[in-house]
């Protein structure tokens, strides 16, 4: 019998994107197979006796029983390399160019296309020498791949430690060729510019470290109230139409991240199309070099199959990995989980398992949890002492806005920060709508010595003074409501107006106007700094009988309305603007 003939099984079922075949004794769980005579992509998610349930990340219609079914021996990886910077993929990482140019629009099943491109030649530059002694994770070249990426060239983390024996001279290779080798005792092992990768195995690293540097936003609501910082992990959960996506598009603008690997996991394909129509045209406003030029976009619509959905996010997290180990700051952005945990239910209900939750599989929170456990500031694989970090941002699209519902749970069990996306606030043209009463942040004291040094030493005073205001302010709104607001004190009206200068002024920003789109903690700390100036000299000349018009006039308060609009770094006008107040 040939080995073809052994590694050949025959469908019996087929349920949707699930396929049940048999025949197939040597399966192993999670292994790459090809169904049917198209050769569609698929993996072994269950082995029951001599039956193999498969998940097929192609759409299934026409595949019928009595078809074959070949093992690869091989679980679903990724190419991690040169190239990968840049490039539009879908779920299981085939490059959408190289589908788009052999299917036209419309993909057709069966295509196979190479992750990396095998024939371009990058430029190598070795770092280590002859004879020099490595280790796994240890850097021994690196190719420019973009004009803001360095690409480190490691050793793979499953090698063994020994001695370099051959390293190719600098100079333009393919990423198939041989460019080092490493000798220890009798074997030897060969290094190439690229390396696989399982999508479903986190990478080693050396130890995980706490996070204790801020992840810079320029969103006001984020940074001041709400920090995340390099190595945690994010909530954004929101109803229909309430910014998820526009937060994500800020954050992968804006933030001091190196590496953004975006993951459009399940979304609407006009959506989708907006996003790859307008990254490729957005510039890095820290370099005014292109944005993709440090990002790596995944793409998986609501219309492909439901199971390569189900494999994106690994995709992605897999890849923003291997940057995280050569001491980049990496951010994953997922939209939306919610759509991921969709396509978990849906294969575990031709399954058949057991239902939880609203119908979500009973492993849904170990999942969960296991995606967003990947995140992490890391002490790197390698002999060198290097730093990395990856920030994972999910998305959550709750039904109808239902924040109790399974998926945003089990998302907020394992994330340390909450920004919850509020429909009122987003249908008053508030933006960012995160609703500043529900989200938090407990990453606030790990960041406080950070935030200080960055952006001010009263920063953190100043923030905890701001949310109290808007605390009081929800509580005294309830008043007004049943009593009107001629019935509060002077020292309560006075806190309203205040409180409605955080808002509008402070936390409200305008994602069409550059200077007001990002504010550096600098500038988020000179803004604060002059509203609670006020509030403080305010609340001193009403102790003196005077009134709310004496201290805040129509025109102080279109200077303040105006402070968002001061260019970072004119520190002269913030002062201008103190004096101002100081001597109302």
């Amino acid at each position: 019998m040939s080995e073809q003939e052994q590694t050949t099984g025959k469908i019996i079922k087929v349920a949707g994107p699930l396929v049940v075949a048999v025949g197939l004794p040597e399966a192993k769980m999670y292994e790459v197979v090809k169904v049917g005579n198209l050769q569609l992509v698929g993996e072994i998610i269950r082995i029951e006796k001599e039956e193999v349930f498969i998940q097929v990340y192609e759409e299934t219609s026409g595949i019928g029983p009595g078809e074959p079914v070949f093992l690869t021996g091989q679980p679903l990886t990724v190419d991690l390399g040169p190239g990968m910077i840049s490039n539009i993929y879908d779920g299981i990482q085939r490059p959408l160019k190289d589908l788009a140019s052999k299917a036209g629009d419309f993909i057709s099943r069966g295509l196979e296309a190479e992750a990396l491109d095998r024939e371009k030649k990058w430029h190598f530059r070795p770092v280590k020498q002859l004879g020099g002694r490595v280790s796994p994770g240890d850097v021994i070249g690196e190719v420019q791949e973009t004009p803001l990426i360095l690409h480190k060239i490691m050793v793979p983390p499953f090698f063994s430690e020994g001695e370099i024996s051959f390293i190719k001279d600098e100079g333009d290779y393919a990423l198939d060729e041989t460019v080092a080798k490493i000798k220890n005792g009798e074997s030897e092992q060969t290094i190439m510019m690229f390396q696989k990768w399982p999508i479903r195995n986190p990478r080693p690293t050396k130890q995980k470290i706490t996070p204790s540097e801020g992840l810079i936003t320029g969103q006001r609501v984020i940074d001041t109230f709400f920090p995340i910082a390099k190595g945690g992990a994010g909530c954004v959960p929101g109803p229909f139409g309430s910014g998820k996506t526009v937060v994500q598009h800020q954050f992968a603008k804006w933030s001091n991240a190196d590496v953004i690997i975006f993951v459009g996991c399940g979304e609407r394909g006009n959506e989708m199309t907006d996003l790859l129509l307008e990254f490729p045209e957005l510039k890095d406003p820290k370099t005014g070099r292109p944005l993709m030029e440090r990002t790596v976009l995944i793409a998986n619509t609501s219309n492909m199959p439901v199971a390569a959905r189900e494999a994106s996010v690994y995709t992605g997290i897999t890849i923003a990995e291997y940057f995280r180990d050569m001491g980049y700051s990496v951010a994953i952005l997922a939209d939306s989980t919610s759509r991921w945990a969709e396509a978990l239910r849906e294969i575990s209900g031709r399954l058949e398992e057991m239902p939880g939750d609203e119908g979500y599989p009973a492993y849904l929170g170990s999942r969960t949890a296991a995606f967003y456990e990947r995140a992490g500031a890391v002490k790197c694989l390698g002999s060198e002492d290097r730093a990395g970090y990856l920030t994972v941002v999910g998305a959550v699209s709750p039904p109808g806005g239902d924040l109790s519902e399974p998926v945003t749970q089990n998302t907020l069990r394992v994330t340390k920060v909450f920004w919850a996306l509020d429909a009122s606030l987003a249908y008053k043209r508030h933006f960012p709508a995160i609703n500043w009463l529900t989200s938090y942040s407990l990453y606030d004291e790990n960041l406080q010595e950070f935030l200080n040094k960055k952006a001010g030493e009263d920063f953190c005073s100043f923030r905890e003074k701001a949310l109290a205001i808007l605390q009081k302010e929800a509580e005294l709104i309830e008043i007004v409501r049943l009593v009107g607001v001629e019935a509060l004190s002077l020292k309560d009206q006075f806190w309203l107006e205040i409180a409605k200068i955080i808002r509008e002024d402070f936390l409200h920003q305008n994602a069409f106007v550059d200077v007001d789109s990002f504010t550096s903690l600098e500038k988020q700390c000179l803004m604060l700094k002059v509203i609670m100036t006020l509030f403080a000299v305010g609340e001193e000349m009403l102790k003196q009988g005077k009134s709310i018009s004496d201290v805040l006039s129509g025109q102080l308060k279109e200077k303040i309305a105006k402070m968002k609009l001061i260019p970072d770094g004119d520190i002269s006008q913030f002062e201008k603007l103190q004096k101002d107040i100081e001597q109302i």
